[in-house]
């Protein structure tokens, strides 16, 4: 059954559609105009539903009218507000206040990060926002730049509160379920502990990290590497964070009874808005001298000797497209109690739920591969889904309003099916994926693996590669450039656009940098044209480009009739949501 609610539809004889402003694995938001009141909202879609079995649908659709539950229960000028919730197409949709300005990830992409002043301002209103919450039960569990939106008249939002956990609930998520960003999860959560205020601070510390460093703490290359990550690794020291580091240093303590109140932490952000070194967050930032930093990993005596100073005593605990033609191819310092260490990567910082740093023995990566069978399987795709979309942390084609998601299929694969390249196998971390309904999961020859509609084959021109059911006109094409002539994406894409504009009835529909699947040189390409020759008519397509750590440039390009342009943007982003480049050797 094909779903093609689409621009100008009117849905529950009000809320007539716009435009599309974000959209993820999970969900798409649109611009619409509330025709009984005369006011602009933002209408979330649940477009996962559309993908998951019956029974994982009901999940999907009880979680979306928790969402609006939650929302509702806080009454605080920095959440974004939920006006109504309705069904269509067998689907339940939610409609939000509309906020006319960019989400936190989009505004520091764009200028490059935020300044520690801003970025204590905006924590503020964020915290505000969770301490209102968390007064009438409510923990949001997704606190992240994609999920701060920065008005155009200077209001700061939280919204999002789709996994929102409230106080007294039967739980609707599956045993062992983790939901949210990974790398924006407390490691408490990761190691099976109960999400608690704590761990919305902690999320909030991950996200001005990001904010004012560019970078988030615990992104890796996988979602394994990223849960370890959190759980093992003391984020690298804050280098552009001015008065706000220490700040963001005792937020992301791993031990959540060690992090600072609510009510700390208010006070911290204050100091550091107003340019003032926090003297309170600088009790929770462990030191070391330079000296002993040059010794056995960093630690006098090495790693295994390093003091673990203990801050919890009186406090409380918490043919070709025109798109892709062939051929283009150590911290020094004092506290109170004396000198003590500064966590390097080789030391995990303290154990959730201990005042001490964790074992030697570390989280192992065995246990995180047994937390991802019992996430992933049987509808595990809901909990992973947001991490894996590139679309996840600003990769929003307008201006945000507030509930972005990413997606990914996940379960079991048992082995390659030689010739076909269909990968049904363990990939090289341990990682185990399985295709959505209605998709294949691909291991192609050239090593790189995507999700792709069951029926479309294999073509290969050249250097590219494609996969189409009906010889060309419905197709996705890979390129892959080891030797890349550019490295900005952006700059590249910019480039191939003077190249079509100049030889077919071009218009953009927009082009931006982005950030795909953790790596900043990437850039997105939405565009559409009249085709004259070998599948006449209005075409449209669209270019996910980014430069791999590698150093090779791969770009993933779909192209069709634009009549069918509704029901290929979602398949755009279900191959996105299991796109995997080639091991690195």
């Amino acid at each position: 059954m094909e779903h093609r609610t689409g621009e100008g539809d009117v849905l529950a004889n009000r809320y007539r559609l716009v435009e599309p402003i974000g959209r993820g694995g999970m969900g798409k938001v649109w611009r619409a105009h509330d025709e009984l009141l005369h006011r602009t909202v933002a209408v979330k879609e649940l477009t996962a539903g559309l993908y998951v079995a019956e029974a994982d649908r009901a999940v999907l659709h009880a979680r979306t009218q928790k969402e609006a539950r939650a929302a509702a229960r806080i009454a605080h000028p920095a959440v974004v507000t939920v006006h109504d919730v309705f069904e269509h197409d067998d689907r339940p949709w939610i409609v939000m206040e509309y906020i006319d300005g960019p989400s936190l990830a989009d505004a520091a992409k764009a200028a490059g990060r935020i300044e520690p002043r801003e970025a204590a301002r905006i924590g503020l209103h964020v915290l505000g926002a969770l301490r209102a919450a968390h007064a009438v039960g409510v923990l949001h569990r997704d606190v992240k730049p994609g999920n701060v939106l920065l008005a155009k008249d200077g209001r700061v939002l939280l919204t999002d509160f789709g996994i929102a956990a409230i106080e007294g609930d039967t739980s609707i998520t599956r045993t062992g379920e983790l939901v949210g960003s990974i790398d924006y999860l407390a490691p408490e959560r990761v190691t099976g502990g109960a999400p608690d205020p704590a761990s919305d601070l902690w999320s909030l510390g991950a996200t001005l990290y990001t904010a004012v460093e560019a970078r988030s703490p615990f992104r890796r290359t996988s979602p394994i590497s990223s849960l370890a990550a959190v759980v093992n690794d003391a984020p690298p020291p804050p280098r552009q964070a001015g008065a706000l580091g220490p700040v963001i240093t005792a937020l992301l303590l791993k031990d959540p009874a060690q992090r600072p109140s609510a009510a700390e932490a208010e006070r911290m952000l204050m100091e550091a808005m107003e340019g003032r070194e926090p003297k309170a967050a600088q009790e929770y930032v462990p030191t070391q001298s330079l000296a002993a930093s040059e010794r056995a990993g960093g630690y006098p005596g090495g790693p295994e000797t390093a003091p673990a100073p203990d801050r919890t005593a009186g406090r409380p605990g918490p043919g070709t497209d025109p798109g892709r033609t062939a051929g283009t191819t150590g911290f020094t310092g004092t506290t109170g109690s004396g000198t003590a260490r500064m966590p390097g990567p080789a030391d995990p910082g303290p154990v959730a739920g201990h005042g001490n740093r964790h074992p030697k023995g570390r989280f192992r990566r065995g246990a995180i591969v047994a937390l991802l069978a019992a996430l992933l399987g049987g509808g595990g795709a809901l909990g992973v889904m947001k991490y894996l979309d590139g679309n996840s942390e600003g990769d929003r084609s307008k201006t945000a309003n507030g509930a972005t998601a990413g997606g990914t299929g996940t379960g079991t694969d048992k082995g390659t099916d030689k010739g076909t390249g269909k990968d049904t196998g363990t990939s090289k971390d341990g990682e185990q994926a399985t295709a959505p309904a209605g998709y294949t999961r691909v291991k192609d020859p050239a090593g790189f693996t995507l999700f792709v509609p069951q029926g479309w084959k294999r073509q290969k021109f050249g250097d590219q590669i494609d996969y189409t059911p009906d010889n060309g006109n419905h197709r996705i094409r890979i390129s892959v450039d080891p030797t890349p002539d550019y490295r900005d994406p952006y700059a590249h894409l910019l480039d191939l656009e003077k190249q079509v504009s100049a030889r077919s009835a071009y218009t953009r529909v927009s082009l931006q940098p982005n950030t795909f699947q953790g790596q900043t040189q990437a850039a997105l390409w939405e565009f559409s044209w009249q085709e004259k020759k070998d599948h006449p008519g209005p075409r449209r397509a669209i270019d996910q480009m980014y430069v791999a750590p590698n150093g090779s440039e791969y770009a993933v390009y779909m192209a069709g009739p634009a009549s069918d342009w509704s029901t290929m943007r979602t398949q755009f982003d279900t191959v996105l949501s299991g796109w995997q480049p080639p091991a690195s050797r």
